[in-house]
């Protein structure tokens, strides 16, 4: 079946610090805001696919109504975050009309900041691999990413101005590198994840989309209460900038698509001419190790945390993570303990990677979204750092001549979630000045 064409004004993100800056300053009105993007999503979204249902009319009412920071901010839930006026469905048929009791707290926390939860975001089942109906605003032939497929779409398309998604693999940052926004995967445990789902207890992070870096930041900083913006960084004078490269990258062994390769040296030559030290930091053993131990330490967990699910409904899942909950059953917990320990090994070589830079600089993805439905792309350049816990920021701003988005990863330390950010924020900025 042949798609249509790519939809006009796809290229139109609602800023989120320019809708906080317009109902502060008087010159919008939560009503209006909320009642414009809930046309563009009428608009739009029966192309785009982004939600899998909408808030009602009395929800909506509430929200317009609801004072604090986030007021009148679209927000957008993954559908594997409880939501007490919305089923939650998990992306499977499973739970088909599931209805909470309670949201999760995440929700929770951005409903008593005001924001507008104006619906449940597209996920792949489980937020797993098996991809949702979600089509990429910047090409509807192309996937827009997983499992967050929703989330980054509705942002890209201008249907939202902030979104939460989920990260066990890459569902954050190669969504949003295919989409053309902002993505931030914070320090594991910095956002809350109860009321989530569960995929893999030691992987699964809570994670933010939104159209710009200092939007995704002036959000997380709503949302955990942590300072995490700061004022823009005029220079990169006396930041050390690691090019972090590994076996997958070019050579013998080498994935990275010419356009990808070529914006990430933009990107470098961006933040040097700016006044950054570019190093460069091939990938270490004990990471290219905990980078192989990834899929068992979450397959193992997977297969019990979703052990219900594959014994009493096993013909009603998707091939995809059906196959993968096999695989996780099979995993001895020897191996999965094996697993562990190299994982622990990893994240201490994570940490000693920023004795020599102030964060790293990375691809996001091998390549623009691949084209067509059946797949969400692939996560190997991105489950690195879910496992070691480094919060991670993708930087939009880059494109192939065709105009499919290219996004760049800034990880930093640990704990150092503003570093990230403010980073990630200048090479936006230069790059948009470039």
């Amino acid at each position: 079946m042949s798609l249509p064409s790519p939809i006009p004004m796809r290229l139109a993100p609602l800023s989120l610090t320019r809708v906080v800056a317009d109902i502060e300053a008087g010159r919008a009105t939560p009503e209006t805001v909320i009642r414009e993007a809930n046309e563009r999503i009428d608009s739009l979204d029966g192309v785009i696919g982004a939600f899998v249902r909408r808030a009602s009319a009395d929800s909506i009412a509430a929200a317009s109504a609801a004072t604090g920071p986030l007021r009148g901010v679209p927000f957008g839930v993954k559908d594997i975050f409880d939501t007490f006026d919305m089923a939650t469905e998990h992306g499977s048929p499973i739970y088909e009309g599931h209805q909470p009791l309670a949201d999760a707290p995440l929700v929770a926390i951005a409903r008593s900041l005001g924001a507008a939860i104006l619906g449940k975001t597209a996920t792949t089942e489980f937020a797993s691999m098996d991809p949702a109906a979600t089509r990429n605003p910047h090409d509807l032939a192309h996937t827009p990413g997983g499992s967050s497929s929703g989330s980054a779409a509705g942002i890209a398309a201008g249907m939202l101005a902030a979104a939460c998604g989920s990260q066990t693999g890459g569902s954050v940052i190669r969504p949003a590198s295919f989409c053309g926004i902002a993505g931030y995967k914070p320090s594991f445990r910095l956002l809350p994840t109860v009321g989530m789902k569960v995929f893999s207890w030691t992987l699964d992070t809570a994670g933010l989309f939104a159209a710009g870096v200092a939007d995704v930041a002036l959000l997380a900083e709503c949302l955990s209460g942590r300072e995490l913006t700061a004022p823009p960084l005029a220079d990169a004078s006396g930041l050390t900038i690691g090019l972090y490269r590994t076996a997958m990258d070019t050579g013998p062994q080498g994935r990275l698509d010419p356009a990808m390769a070529a914006a990430w040296e933009t990107a470098a030559k961006a933040l040097e001419t700016a006044g950054a030290k570019l190093i460069d930091i091939p990938e270490p053993a004990a990471l290219e190790a905990a980078r192989d131990a990834h899929g068992t330490v979450q397959n193992f967990e997977a297969a019990q945390a979703l052990l219900h699910e594959r014994t009493m409904h096993r013909s009603r899942m998707g091939p995809q993570v059906l196959a993968l909950l096999d695989e996780g059953a099979a995993v001895t917990p020897e191996a999965y303990d094996a697993g562990r320990r190299t994982a622990r090994i990893g994240r201490k070589a994570a940490a000693a990677l920023f004795d020599t830079c102030d964060a790293l600089l990375a691809p996001s993805a091998f390549g623009p979204a691949p084209k067509g439905l059946a797949t969400t792309g692939d996560p190997a350049l991105n489950k690195l750092w879910t496992l070691t816990g480094n919060p991670c920021v993708n930087v939009p701003g880059l494109a192939t001549a065709e105009g499919l988005p290219l996004g760049l990863t800034i990880v930093s330390r640990f704990g150092r979630d503003r570093t990230a950010l403010s980073v990630a924020r200048l090479l936006e900025d230069k790059i948009q000045a470039a």
